[in-house]
Parts: structure tokens; sequence; C-alpha cells
């Protein structure tokens, strides 16, 4: 970290680029070269001032002050642009609610996302893998995109209501979360209410997804309050509405609140990673082949059981890369509740500012050639949030992602399950590279599968060789702890925090 360095260099200010829309500030360049703006600013210093419409906000570009700022919740809040716009959408529920109210609701809500929890939902989840590729044929052309998202807003619906969410609801909500986060990314970045108050046919399909979510959420909870009770999350906060917590009730409104952020959070986030896993695979025969090699040791075709995951190390290497490499979650921002000093610099209270996974997750200094896929990076001894800290698509501290186990597990089976039986392959031509919206990742990818029973081992259309100087395959990678205790340790590895 630059402590040595004066505070004006360490403080630096990007000026308001020239042109039309000025007091939009770097909102353009956010939104138009998103990955390329945010890479730019670790040269300038650890804290960078940037501009996000009328209003001034700083960029932490260093892992340690990053971590500081996690770490001290009280001061740096969820708020700024990104979670007032969130708020609007789910409420105030964990994934949004201030420091006050997050320690009773995390409490509340945990159950289900504890490892025994987690370890009860992996039969579901290999089955709901296994169906979403059973019908595909050696040749067809498959929208990767469309298909783990489905796959991954059945899961978590499931964790969520039981089958109180239809599957043609659940379809429903996976076509409104395209149009929320396009929208949710362009409201953070240029923050100028007036621009969205204008009924242009993107502005209309926002509040109209907004709008049905809640309307899709509401019609499942009626439905149950006439039913039976089920074990669920509903079924949790249902219960604690009736008897009331610490006397604070649960009211209507926080049980709406708490199934849209964790419907809405736990669908987009890890279907962005599995989509950009099968595309980074496609490009990185290698990768792939020492996957399959792993997949066929230790499960020989069944579904993927709790116990397994524990021994599908290469598989979870695959994973927590293409979480440094495409961090689903790749911008967030908080506010200061009271006067902050942060590398040098005193903020006034009410500050927006801003930390990026992808930028930490790209910086040379922690991650050498970080713009390879390596998942061998991952398979030397124990790691735990990565060099310096600086692997966080989960946070850290008390606001750490409430569903990083379940994440992590359902995306471990999903990949084990398809990969176990398919290869994915990109149409020949040029791999558009990933446009960020509210979260990383391919939304229209398109990718032609094979049977693995039936394509040659080591064909493939439009791979990338790993680059000469790669790392080897390591031999005797240690030994995992249970699948659901290795997660934890590797869960400061997406999505919207909570």
């Amino acid at each position: 970290m630059n402590g040595c360095v004066p505070e004006s260099e360490q403080a630096w200010t990007v000026g308001t680029a020239p042109g039309i829309f000025p007091s939009v500030g770097h909102g353009i360049a956010l939104f138009r070269r998103p990955l390329e703006f945010l890479n730019s600013l670790p040269a300038r210093g650890d804290l960078v001032e940037i501009r996000l419409g009328p209003q001034r906000a700083w960029m932490v570009c260093h892992p340690e002050l990053v971590h500081r700022m996690l770490r001290d919740t009280r001061t740096f809040d969820k708020g700024g642009p990104q979670y007032e716009r969130l708020r609007a959408l789910m409420g105030g529920g964990v994934v949004t609610c201030p420091h006050a109210e997050h320690r009773r609701q995390r409490r509340l809500l945990q159950p289900p996302f504890r490892p025994s929890g987690v370890a009860a939902q992996t039969e579901v989840m290999a089955e709901e893998a296994a169906s979403l590729c059973r019908d595909w044929r050696t040749g067809q052309e498959v929208d990767v995109s469309a298909a783990t998202l489905g796959l991954t807003t059945r899961l978590i619906s499931r964790l969520l209501l039981s089958d109180s969410l239809a599957p043609a609801a659940a379809d429903e909500v996976r076509h409104c979360l395209a149009a929320i986060v396009r929208g949710l990314f362009v409201r953070t970045v240029v923050p100028v209410d007036a621009l969205f108050r204008i009924p242009t046919p993107a502005n209309r399909r926002y509040r109209r997804a907004v709008e049905r979510v809640r309307e899709l959420i509401g019609a499942a909870v009626a439905e149950r309050r006439r039913g039976a009770p089920r074990d669920d999350l509903l079924g949790l906060l249902l219960a604690a509405a009736e008897a009331g917590d610490d006397g604070a009730p649960v009211t209507d409104r926080e049980v709406h609140d708490q199934l849209v952020s964790l419907l809405l959070t736990g669908a987009e986030s890890p279907s962005m990673c599995l989509a950009s896993t099968f595309s980074l695979l496609a490009r990185h025969p290698e990768a792939e082949r020492r996957l399959h090699a792993e997949l066929d040791t230790v499960l020989a075709g069944r579904l993927p059981e709790a116990d397994d995951l524990p021994r599908l190390v290469y598989t979870r290497a695959v994973l927590t890369e293409t979480l440094r490499h495409s961090p689903p979650g790749w911008l967030f921002t908080r506010v200061t509740t009271r006067e902050a000093d942060l590398a040098g610099r005193r903020l006034p209270r009410g500050t927006t500012v801003l930390y990026s996974p992808y930028l930490l997750h790209h910086d040379p200094a922690s991650f050498p050639e970080p713009d390879r896929f390596l998942p061998e990076r991952w398979l030397e001894g124990e790691v735990d949030a990565g060099p310096r800290g600086a692997l966080i698509p989960f946070a850290a501290g008390s606001r750490k992602c409430i569903g990083d186990l379940f994440s992590m597990a359902e995306m471990t089976v999903a990949l084990a399950t398809i990969a176990g039986r398919w290869r994915l392959r990109h149409p020949a031509g040029r791999i558009a590279p990933p446009r960020p919206g509210a979260t990383l990742g391919p939304r229209s990818l398109t990718m032609i599968c094979a049977s693995r029973a039936h394509a040659p081992v080591g064909t493939a259309q439009h791979t990338v060789a790993l680059a000469p100087g790669a790392a080897p395959a390591a031999s005797g990678a240690a030994p995992a702890a249970s699948g659901v205790e290795k997660t934890r340790r590797d869960g400061d590895n997406g999505v919207h925090h909570a």
C-alpha cells in the first residue's frame, strides 16, 4: 500500500471528460468502457476521486484499504447510488439494509445457508442440473446464459419457496432479471434521476420488470398463507412473523423484501459465473481436460453427492479462478455515516466510496498475469482469501454474502454434472467480450454441445491454447476439508453482499 506516498498522489482526481453531458462525469466512461476505466485507476493511487453525475465519489484501489472499509460497516455502510436503486427494487432486506438492521436480519435468515442446510440441498442441485442438459443433442446450439439462469433461478426459488413459485413464474423471473440488471447498472454509474423518469422504452421495461417480480413474489406468499406450512425460508419467515423476533416482529413487508432480495441476487450471480466458466473452459482445452479427468475419476458418470464435493478439488479451482477472472459482482458502493480517514484522506459524512472486485482481481501485484485463466493458481497449498486478501467476490467482514456456501455448492454441482456429460464449444467467429451490467458475465452466450461419449478428447472449435510458460498441472494438490467447510474457507470468492 502506498503508505509513504504523499496525500496528493494517493488521492488523484480524474478530470471530467469534455463533450456533451459534462455533468455525467465518469459515468459515461464506466458505462462505455467500464473494465478498461477501472484498470486505469490503480496507477493513480490507492484512493482515486471520480465523478458520478454531479456527485463526487472515491474509488478504493488497494486490497488492504478495501478490507478495512468492509470490516468497518458502522462507518462504511451500504449506501450510495447503487444501494439507493437496489432499495427501490428490494426494499430493506438483508442485501440492502443499513448496518443497524443487519445482525437481526442475518440471524433470522441464516439456518438454510448453514453447512448442514446446504448439504441437504445437494441432491436437488444435481437433479436440476441433470434435468437441464438431459435433452441436449450433439451439434445442438444451446443458449448457455438462459440455461444457467434458469437453473439458478429454480434452485434458489426451491430453497426459498419450495414449489410455491411455479415453473412458468420462475421463467418469468428469469426474463425480468435481464431488464433489471441492465437498468440497475446505468442508474448506478449515471445517478441522474431525471433521466430515468423519462418514459423511454428502456425505462418502461425496467419499471415493469420490477413491478412484475414483486407481483410474482406476492402471489407466492399469498398462496403459501392459504396452504400448509413448509420447511423452507418462507416458512421460517412466516413463523417469525407470527411469533415475533425479540420484540421486533417480522412484518409482511419484510417477508416480501427478503424473498425478492435473495431470489434476485441468488439467481443472477451464480448463473453469470457458470456461463463465464463454460466460455473460459472452451478457450482453455488443457484446463477442460484436467476438469474432465477429475470428474471421470471421482464421479465415474454418476451425479455428485455432498460427500463428493471435497474431492472435486480441480472443479473448485476452476470456479475460483472464474470468480477471480470474471467476478459477477464487479462494482459496489458504500457511504460514510460519519467523518472517516482513508489512505490519508479525510472523508466527510455522506461520502460515496466505491470498490471493485474486478479491479482487485486484475491487479498484477496480487495476481501475476491477471488476464490469463489459470485454475492452477488455487492448487498450491491452502489458499484463503488470495494474495493480500485480494480475492473478494463474496465481500468480507460481517456483511459477507449470506449465500456464499450455497452458491459455491450449486456451482460445483452444476459444473460437475454438466461437464461430466457434455463439452460446450463456441461457434466459429469472434467471441464477444462480456459487457458488464449490474453483474459481469455473458448474457447471450450460445454454444454448441457435444456428448463426451462421442467427441474425441482434445477436439475443439475456436479454442485458445495456454500461453507459453503457463503453470504446469499441479500434482498432489492439498486435500480439501469437507465440501461446505472448504467452501467457507474459499468464501471470499459474487454477488450482492448480504
